[in-house]
């Protein structure tokens, strides 16, 4: 069976959600994980900080190294680069992961927070990835993988919360770009999205509530799909934008109920997929 045991994965935003079920599956093979996310001390709203993440992590069999970067900032990320391949030597896979959301129409988005969105969801993916690279290049088998949806330009997903919708689409067009740009230097790069939503605590806490998050799939459809994604040879498998259920039922996992938060509740699509 594929492994990433020994790789060393390079997480924005790797605290709680996603990011951190992502760093869990991999850490069960042996895996070391860079967890590079701002959540130092505990968070009014949001479990986890990068210490406890780290705690889970271990537990789980790999390796960690929590550090405090806000990937607005260059030279933090830089200085996480720098620690990584101090502590364990290089970096193999990059996972941009880190994402702002707030799904509101032009009138109601502050200038702030569309600044924010932007420089985290877009600038922030250009810049790891940018800072990262040097490291990819020297990897056997490097992979970038973004949380990000497949480019689609019907205007329902831009009325109603535009400002999302620029920060979203340009994480996926750095995955179009850079699959482009690094095709011949063997680095994949690739895109992985939700078919439905996913229950984590910002989408839960911020968004949907308890009653809206039984209709939603827990993290670790998101972190089974990443895995059989990033065990695939870089060469062979880069420029796509995966959806998390057709990644399992191509590798012949076709039970998807387990991941159901409520298992007699319908399915919430997530957004941008049709």
């Amino acid at each position: 069976m594929a492994t990433l045991e020994g790789k060393t994965l390079f997480i924005s935003g790797a605290s709680r959600g996603i990011g951190k079920a992502i760093a869990l599956r991999a850490a069960r093979d042996g895996a070391n994980i860079v967890i590079a996310a701002k959540t130092d001390t505990p968070h009014p709203k949001l479990p986890g900080t990068i210490h406890t993440a780290a705690e889970e992590i271990v537990a789980a069999g790999g390796h960690a190294l929590p550090v405090v970067v806000d990937i607005r900032k260059d030279e933090l990320i830089e200085a996480a680069v720098a620690k990584a391949v101090e502590t364990f030597g290089g970096i193999d896979i990059l996972v941009n992961n880190a994402s702002a959301i707030s799904l509101t129409d032009t009138p109601s988005t502050p200038m702030k927070r569309y600044d924010l969105m932007n420089q985290v969801n877009t600038r922030g993916t250009y810049a790891c990835t940018k800072y990262c690279l040097p490291q990819l290049e020297k990897a056997s088998n490097p992979h970038i993988l973004t949380l990000s949806p497949p480019l689609n330009m019907d205007p329902k997903w831009f009325r109603g919360n535009l400002a999302y919708a620029i920060a979203k689409y340009g994480m996926s067009m750095c995955v179009l770009g850079h699959a482009a740009e690094f095709e011949k230097r063997g680095i994949a790069v690739n895109a992985l999205w939700p078919r439905t939503a996913i229950d984590t605590a910002a989408i839960r806490n911020v968004i949907l509530g308890d009653e809206g998050a039984k209709r939603c799939r827990t993290v670790d459809i998101m972190a089974d799909a990443a895995h059989l994604i990033l065990t695939r040879d870089s060469r062979e498998a880069t420029g796509n934008f995966y959806i998390d259920d057709e990644v399992l039922q191509e590798a012949g996992i076709t039970d998807l109920d387990k991941y159901k938060v409520d298992p007699d509740a319908d399915l919430m699509g997530d957004f941008f997929i049709d």
